[in-house]
């Protein structure tokens, strides 16, 4: 049974900086993808990041390429997005996921994590 257990959200001013993390198990870590979306008030859940763990590929939104950095610490089979310069307009529940493939559509993810909550005051 894949779990995903998610860490890091809080409350921070625009400009400044949050770590998510994503403990992960009942999988191969270092043969599968992991990604992150999010989900703001009102809005569809978007994939922001994904990173795939056989070849160290990663893939952004458009959002938030040079801002954010998506990492793998195999050793503790955790998923990071470090996120910098952050803007109001992060502020969402963040999610991890397990997509198994970056390529994979988002409507066919079955396993996610709880969300963990980020806000970004202006």
């Amino acid at each position: 049974e894949v779990q995903l257990v998610e860490s890091g959200g809080g409350f921070v001013q625009a400009g400044g900086s949050l770590t998510l993390s994503c403990a992960a198990s009942g999988f191969t870590f270092d043969e599968y993808a992991l990604a992150w979306f999010r989900q703001a008030p009102g809005k569809e859940r978007a994939g922001v990041a994904c990173i795939d763990a056989t070849h160290g590929s990663t893939y952004y939104a458009d959002a938030v390429k040079g801002r954010f950095t998506i990492s793998n610490d195999y050793a503790k089979r955790t998923v990071r997005l470090q996120m910098n310069g952050l803007k109001p307009e992060d502020t969402a529940t963040y999610y991890c996921a397990f997509p198994g493939d970056c390529h994979s559509a988002p409507d066919t993810i079955r396993d996610w994590g709880q969300g963990t909550a980020v806000t970004v005051s202006s």
